[in-house]
């Protein structure tokens, strides 16, 4: 599992555009809900039953004093995204001690590895011609500087589709026949791994509606690096975090979370 922690104060939003999600806490981040602050995101393996890692990383957090104030106390917003990979990771859920642990290993400072690891250590891509055809997905990172401010994307690519590039060039996708017919019958999907999880990060000032324009981007860059993208059988999310450090021209910096998007989701398989 993968953790991003932010800085008290961090408006986030997302969308969730894949037919087949496994989130938590993902409904408040809706513009026109009323908390606008999130305290960390979880992404994690594992299916719905990676899910219970946010239970770590929410006690790691209210020991810390962070989340949402209440008569009864803080409340952390965690919201979390699960990717399937219960078959390549031969079972594996993450729960509450990996989410205490992931949290440790995040704090600033501490060092960051792509690929095979953390919630992209079970994934797989290239399975809409049959599962029998993947091959390796992963974590993936990019950045990118607009105006004063830097924005950074994460990806968690574990699709049915393939990973190309601008040209449509396959990078990292399905070993099948040129002439294999795509999602043959009977659809072997509902034993394989699916879902590209994508967390943009910017040190810039906005308001949240304006990361749910962000977080919208962040899906139309996943369908220029994902063929196909946003299938039934995908759970595709998107999370769109702002820290409010400086200013910057919200277009230019959704052509830049764009690029860093589609940078990340290929990095995840380079």
């Amino acid at each position: 599992m993968t953790v991003v922690t932010v800085p008290e104060g961090t408006v986030a939003s997302g969308e969730v555009r894949g037919g087949a999600p496994a989130s938590r806490e993902t409904a408040l981040l809706d513009p026109h809900r009323l908390v606008e602050n999130v305290d960390a995101v979880v992404l994690t393996g594992g299916s719905a039953f990676g899910l219970a890692a946010a239970d770590g990383v929410m006690r790691s957090l209210e020991a810390q004093g962070r989340g949402f104030s209440t008569a009864g106390g803080k409340v952390p917003i965690v919201p979390a995204a699960a990717v399937y990979d219960l078959v390549s990771s031969s079972g594996v859920r993450p729960g509450p001690d990996e989410g205490v642990a992931a949290f440790a290993a995040a704090e600033p400072g501490g060092s960051f590895a792509t690929g095979q690891v953390g919630a992209g250590t079970g994934a797989t891509v290239g399975k809409w011609k049959g599962a029998d055809h993947r091959v390796p997905g992963g974590l993936g990172s990019a950045s990118a500087r607009v105006d004063d401010a830097v924005v950074g994307a994460l990806a968690v690519v574990n699709a049915i589709g393939d990973v190309v590039g601008d040209d449509g060039r396959l990078l990292a996708g399905s070993t099948a026949p040129p002439d294999a017919p795509p999602f043959p019958e009977p659809l072997p999907f509902v034993e394989g791994e699916h879902t590209t999880l994508v967390v943009v990060a910017t040190d810039a000032r906005l308001t949240k509606l304006e990361c749910h324009l962000v977080a919208q981007t962040a899906h139309h860059a996943m369908s220029r690096a994902l063929f196909p993208s946003h299938t039934r059988f995908d759970g595709d999310i998107t999370f769109a975090l702002a820290t409010g450090a400086v200013d910057a021209h919200l277009d230019r910096l959704r052509v830049a979370a764009a690029g860093a998007v589609i940078d990340a989701i290929r990095d995840a398989v380079a």
